[in-house]
């Protein structure tokens, strides 16, 4: 693509388009150009007053307008799917947001199509392309903690129970670990580098949808990971790294303030916190996935992890469900 810039629609009119406009902004290879709702006036309102040049009335509309080359999707879970195929067949490159669709099965099938269709592909977690992520990931690589032993992880936070809300609502693929448990889950397969063999899961479900789940993850040498998430505690966002020979503390993992640390703990040693000052993950999320669309880098995290993390949260539901220990 001969082009310095991303031309970017945006499919639907979520509250999380506030938090992602400025970024656009930001970012040195993206143009947010268009913004679509299935009402116009709906559309026009956010096209204003977020100085997003074109609005159109239906996401057919944006995804033939010719001057779009790429598109976020953050509608319902549910048609994740839909609307990423309406989008390749039309030739636009998808950033969709987490999770890439309600099931592992889903995911492969969608991850395969638009492979088929040479589109560029990528679930929107942020927090992978935090510089914070990296030097993690460096550190755990260069055996400074030793050999990762166990994972303990959480994301929380509290929603009123409005059976209204499509977080609560079965047939939208609502509940608590698709909404925020894919976050520890994905930590877990990060940080380990591999992938648990079985896991157990307790939830409390309300609504027909789980509103709490704590569970645990064991890996094939017997390592293993314990996470929780819901919608009824204080925010939580954490993940603690326990190797052989030292501790990681990541604080705000997820989604960190301009302020990111992590800190490292080793026997015999001062504890050491690493900072990471101003730095927008969704900013660089959204230049990621430029280059990828621009000079044919691969996608990273590739979609692939998506149908990873997703088959885990598949067993993890089945878990929670039966009350038994699922393979996964």
């Amino acid at each position: 693509m001969a082009k310095d810039k991303v031309r970017w629609g945006i499919l639907g009119v979520a509250h999380i388009n506030e938090r992602l406009r400025p970024a656009f902004a930001k970012a040195g290879n993206a143009e947010l150009r268009a913004i679509a709702s299935r009402s116009l006036d709906k559309a026009k309102t956010a096209a204003s007053a977020n100085s997003i040049p074109v609005a159109h009335g239906s996401y057919e509309a944006l995804l033939d307008d010719p001057d779009i080359d790429a598109v976020y999707i953050p509608l319902p879970n549910t048609l994740h799917a839909e609307w990423t195929r309406q989008a390749a067949r039309r030739g636009k490159h998808v950033l969709c947001e987490k999770p890439l669709t309600p099931t592992a099965a889903e995911a492969k099938d969608l991850v395969d199509f638009c492979k088929n269709e040479g589109i560029c592909l990528m679930d929107g977690f942020m927090w992978p392309h935090h510089p914070r992520t990296a030097r993690i990931r460096k550190l755990l690589d260069s055996g400074a903690i030793g050999a990762v032993c166990r994972v303990s992880t959480a994301f929380t936070f509290q929603l009123p129970m409005d059976p209204g809300n499509i977080r609560l609502q079965s047939g939208m693929a609502g509940g608590s670990l698709l909404d925020v448990g894919c976050y520890p889950i994905f930590g877990i397969r990060w940080a380990f580098g591999a992938e648990p063999v079985r896991v157990f899961a307790t939830a409390v479900f309300t609504h027909d949808v789980d509103v709490e789940m704590n569970g645990i993850l064991w890996f094939a040498d017997g390592r293993m990971a314990t996470f929780d998430c819901g919608f009824t505690l204080p925010l939580r966002g954490w993940l603690e790294i326990t190797g052989s020979d030292g501790v990681v503390r990541i604080p705000d993992l997820w989604v960190p303030g301009r302020r990111a640390t992590f800190v490292v703990e080793r026997e015999g040693r001062p504890a050491e916190e690493v900072v990471i000052e101003g730095e927008d993950q969704i900013q660089h999320m959204i230049e990621d996935f430029g280059r990828s669309v621009l000079q044919g880098m691969p996608v990273r995290p590739a979609p692939e992890e998506a149908v990873r993390t997703l088959r885990v949260l598949d067993a993890l539901a089945r878990s929670a469900r039966e009350g038994k220990v699922v393979e996964v």
